[in-house]
């Protein structure tokens, strides 16, 4: 009896270490994500191509539907049109991670823009590359609000 419940308890401490190391080693990935997700948002928040360039890959591409059709952009033309300043707006405008999910060396991760007039929704693919998660391809979708009363 002393015998099969020492091995029942060895087996259990075993599991629950194994867990929490897996739980760890997640949560790590998690957090590198983070990483060119939050540069392509400061990219975003500042205006300049630097951050963009941390975060993405240079060969992936933006794909969304505009009027109805299927239209892309690759990274490094995306990239070029940053302004390399704030917008005027930059106080009224949001950007946040709304989630993430990792498999191995493949992550989503799902980005809010939420500005004055319109809000976008990210939703990027990323890689780890040689060690360095990037994004490589972002599909995004894009809602027209209302204008405010008091502007129109």
């Amino acid at each position: 009896m002393k015998k099969s419940a020492i091995i029942s308890i060895a087996i259990l401490v075993t599991f629950t270490l194994y867990l929490g190391i897996n739980v760890l080693a997640e949560k790590a990935e998690i957090e590198a994500v983070k990483i060119p997700l939050e540069n392509y948002l400061l990219g975003h928040k500042t205006g300049k191509a630097e951050y963009m360039e941390k975060a993405m890959h240079t060969e992936g591409k933006l794909m969304f539907i505009r009027d109805g059709k299927y239209a892309t952009i690759d990274f490094k033309n995306y990239i070029a049109g940053m302004s390399g300043k704030e917008a005027k707006d930059e106080a009224e405008r949001k950007r946040y991670i709304e989630s993430i999910e990792v498999t191995g060396n493949v992550a989503i991760g799902k980005l809010v823009l939420d500005y004055p007039t319109i809000k976008f929704t990210d939703y990027m693919t990323l890689l780890k590359i040689d060690g360095e998660w990037k994004i490589v391809n972002k599909a995004a979708y894009s809602e027209l609000k209302e204008e405010p009363k008091d502007k129109k």
